[in-house]
């Protein structure tokens, strides 16, 4: 098994997918305690993106299955507060469990320099209106 210097195993192994999930999940729990919030403002939204439980669980599922969407992950507090929305919201997809509790997905972008394009998923709450991080990942460009 293959590791990068942060000792994130850059193979497509599913024990290997499995420790970047691992990885994710750990992310999380250490952005949470810096961050008690859990929310960050966002300038193209011109609104607050809540970080959730199913923030860590969407995200840890989809951006462990590449390496490269792992490491996008690291730049959380970045991507929510800079990322720009893409196109209009369309609505969710009510035949996925995950999205039933929003009324709306918001796609956006950040592009990091030195990095490329990295995806944010943004759904808003169907009651309440909140916007929640949906899931991170990197939008393949090299």
């Amino acid at each position: 098994m293959e590791l990068n210097q942060e000792s994130i195993p850059v193979g497509d192994s599913k024990e290997e997918r499995r420790q970047r999930k691992r990885f994710i999940m750990d992310f999380y729990k250490i952005w949470g305690t810096l961050h008690p919030q859990k929310q960050v403002f966002n300038k193209s939204l011109n609104d607050f993106v809540n970080v959730k439980h199913i923030s860590v669980e969407e995200t840890a599922g989809q951006a462990s299955i590449r390496y490269k969407s792992t490491l996008a992950v690291m730049f959380l507090t970045e991507i929510l507060a800079n990322a720009v929305q893409k196109g209009i919201p369309k609505n969710s997809d009510p035949t996925k469990d995950n999205q039933k509790r929003f009324e709306k997905i918001i796609i956006m972008e950040y592009n990091k320099s030195e990095f490329g394009k990295i995806k944010l998923t943004v759904g808003v709450k169907r009651n309440t209106k909140e916007k929640v991080q949906y899931c991170i990942t990197a939008i393949e460009n090299d």
